[in-house]
């Protein structure tokens, strides 16, 4: 049996064993890394463990904790809170445009450096608990999460902006990261339109709360369903580092202030001036903790460890893959396809298939780079393939079985749970079937990106 023949088959177990159990696709990873490793390099033990662990993504390392890192501070202080609060009172009392709040809020919280699942497991508690207190069909406050989650989650300062323009430049493919963030939040923006009339928005119009609608009450926990009125700290969401009730956050203390600050230097650092966005991050959490140590002093406890275990986890095993020549084999192997545009389509369903089921982060980190040998071609454009195979791959996750559909089932209110599960089960599974062929019609079938 080839190297390359196993290398396939130990991811393939790889994403079986993490989908059908409770267990870190990264850590798999790594085990598998280990075990091709042994098996294709040569050298002392130390010679091999060096080998395995060389293409651990260092960069992309820092970035996962300096972002997750900053969140951590912004949840634990309640700027988080109060963005939340300011928006929803800026609508007065106007009910139609409260998803829309919320859409735009996991938009910039992702746009912004939080991870999709992240940003999903803070806003969702309190939007669900607003379509509750304002009569707003479920799922439109919980597509409205998750959609504004992933149509941010491509900018240049978030995670899968980080990774997919991470691996085009390192292929030394023509790139354009504004395009795939663009491309990303206009797909979003207009399915969470369709999605929005399509259970029930229009019922919405017209109708105005007596009050400007508040942030406040006890805090559903991620995954805890109504009821969970206690504050649990997570390693994804960073929310909160003591338990007790979460109370509405209505002003700017100087904690707050200062976090607002670091997160506008951080935008204004990466993208005026092309700063590296971990670095960055790290930077403002740590001047953050030196001001106010004894508040953030478990911030640290609170990055997404689980996440930058996966990422890291994959990308090793994913490098080595590259080493061994695997992943050139398997790209050849889909760019010797007699038609690139089927093959392009092809990559586009497999994609949204495993994503439906697994790890968005994991399935970019993985497949992205068996684009590369049908992109070297010259016969597709760059650009239009890689904003295609990122939209097919992350809409997907309102499948209640993908982290953020999950977490809008567990957070919807007790008595429409139920109905929630199926509606997402409907609707993430006719993304799967309908958003690779219609992204392949407009970015990649033309030719004009």
């Amino acid at each position: 049996m080839s190297i390359h023949l196993i290398s396939i088959l130990l991811m393939v177990v790889a994403f079986v064993i993490a989908t059908t159990l409770p267990i870190n696709l990264g850590a798999i990873a790594l085990v598998a890394a280990f075990i091709v490793g042994s098996i294709a390099l040569e050298g002392s033990p130390g010679d091999v463990a060096d080998g395995v662990v060389a293409g651990f993504p260092g960069g992309l390392f820092v970035t996962l904790v300096g972002v997750t890192f900053l969140f951590a501070i912004a949840r634990a202080n309640g700027t988080v809170d109060w963005l939340v609060d300011r928006s929803v009172r800026a609508v007065r009392g106007r009910i139609v445009l409260i998803p829309w709040i919320m859409f735009a809020i996991t938009a910039v919280l992702t746009a912004f450096g939080s991870v999709v699942p992240a940003a999903v497991a803070i806003i969702a508690p309190i939007g669900l608990s607003l379509a509750v207190q304002h009569r707003i069909n479920p799922m439109i406050m919980g597509l409205s999460i998750i959609n504004g989650a992933t149509a941010g989650g491509f900018s240049p300062l978030s995670i899968f902006g980080a990774i997919t323009n991470g691996v085009v430049d390192a292929a030394g493919l023509p790139g354009d990261p504004l395009v795939l963030f663009l491309g990303s939040l206009v797909f979003n923006t207009l399915l969470n339109v369709v999605a929005f009339f399509l259970f029930g928005g229009r019922q919405l119009m017209g109708r105005v709360a007596e009050e400007p609608a508040a942030v406040g009450g006890p805090e559903v926990a991620p995954g805890g369903g109504p009821g969970a009125a206690k504050s649990t700290t997570t390693g994804a969401t960073g929310a909160g580092f003591t338990e007790g009730e979460r109370r509405s956050v209505t002003t700017l203390d100087r904690n707050r202030t200062f976090t607002l600050v670091a997160l506008l230097g951080v935008a204004v650092g990466a993208l005026g001036f092309q700063l590296d966005v971990g670095l960055l991050a790290v930077t403002a959490a740590v001047v953050l903790s030196i001001l106010s140590p004894q508040a953030y002093k478990g911030a640290v406890a609170q990055v997404a460890w689980p996440t930058v275990l996966l990422v890291c986890g994959v990308a090793t095993y994913v490098a080595l893959m590259e080493e061994n020549g695997t992943i050139d084999v398997l790209g050849e192997g889909v760019a010797g396809l007699a038609i690139p545009l089927l093959a392009a389509l092809l990559l586009f369903y497999i994609g949204s298939v495993v994503s439906a089921f697994a790890s968005t982060t994991g399935i970019i980190t993985v497949l992205i780079p068996l684009a590369v040998p049908l992109l070297m071609g010259g016969q597709l454009g760059v650009v239009g393939v890689i904003t295609a195979f990122a939209i097919s791959s992350s809409v997907v996750d309102s499948s209640p079985y993908s982290t953020s559909g999950a977490l809008t089932v567990a957070n919807a209110p007790e008595e429409h749970r139920d109905y929630v599960y199926k509606r997402l089960l409907v609707w993430g599974f006719s993304m799967v079937l309908l958003t690779p062929p219609i992204t392949w019609l407009l970015l990649v079938a033309p030719g004009w990106l």
